[in-house]
């Protein structure tokens, strides 16, 4: 997280233990410890949330599409059944169709020789 080098984290180290004096140091020392721990829990808690948060609006957004796909499919299968229903009515208001031409009757063919 932050760039510190060791030789860097052995002065802060040095100037601490200078500072706040060798008795004091270990309580120190374990309140910035537990401190550091909280800090850490609750960017972990928010790196969640946040990551929670997207995959909501992502499957929301999911549901949403799905919906339109839905809705679209629907009206499709409606306008199949009225066009289907529209035939079927148009088939059984038809009038019979009535053969102009009688039915040819088989030829008899004689040979003769």
């Amino acid at each position: 997280m932050f760039d510190i080098a060791f030789v860097e984290m052995l002065v802060v180290m040095l100037v601490a233990l200078l500072v706040i004096g060798p008795e004091k140091l270990p309580k120190v020392a374990r309140t910035v410890g537990h401190f550091w721990g909280s800090v850490q829990r609750y960017v972990s808690k928010v790196k969640t949330d946040i990551s929670n948060d997207v995959a909501f609006a992502e499957a929301r957004k999911f549901h949403g599409d799905i919906s339109e796909d839905v809705a679209t499919l629907g009206n499709s299968v409606k306008q199949a059944e009225l066009t289907v229903a529209q035939r079927v009515l148009h088939a059984q208001h038809r009038e019979p169709e009535v053969i102009s031409e009688p039915l040819a009757e088989p030829s008899t063919s004689t040979k003769r020789d």
